[in-house]
């Protein structure tokens, strides 16, 4: 994404649904605060869609300021979830599938083993 290394984001939230991307930084924030009773300045990045599935906003928090991206795809949509009234908290695996236009599930994708078992 540029301008934040994602990777060392401890927390990455995705806000399910369409936003009105007509938002700010002060539009987002209050969706993230009231809506969804969640700590802006806790390392957290939080992540929105509109109605048009090549597009979105990202909100983080840089010790002194907030940070909002905006970034439009010029080929490809977002398989970005859209049941509503929903936030999703996302490994940094899941990010990566969301912005290479995959789907958050991915069921063939490998799974993490227990430490110690073999078959």
């Amino acid at each position: 994404m540029g301008l934040i290394n994602y990777a060392g984001v401890p927390h990455i939230f995705i806000v399910c649904g369409k936003t009105d991307m007509r938002r700010g930084i002060d539009g987002l924030a209050e969706i993230i605060t009231c809506q969804y009773n969640l700590n802006l300045f806790d390392e957290a990045l939080f992540l929105f869609c509109g109605g048009k599935l090549d597009r979105f906003k990202a909100l983080y928090w840089d010790q002194d300021g907030f940070v909002l991206l905006y970034k439009r795809l010029e080929s490809g949509k977002l398989q970005w979830p859209r049941k509503a009234e929903e936030v999703k908290q996302l490994s940094h695996q899941e990010l990566r599938w969301l912005l290479e236009g995959l789907s958050l599930q991915q069921p063939k994708a490998l799974k993490p083993s227990a430490p110690g078992y073999l078959n």
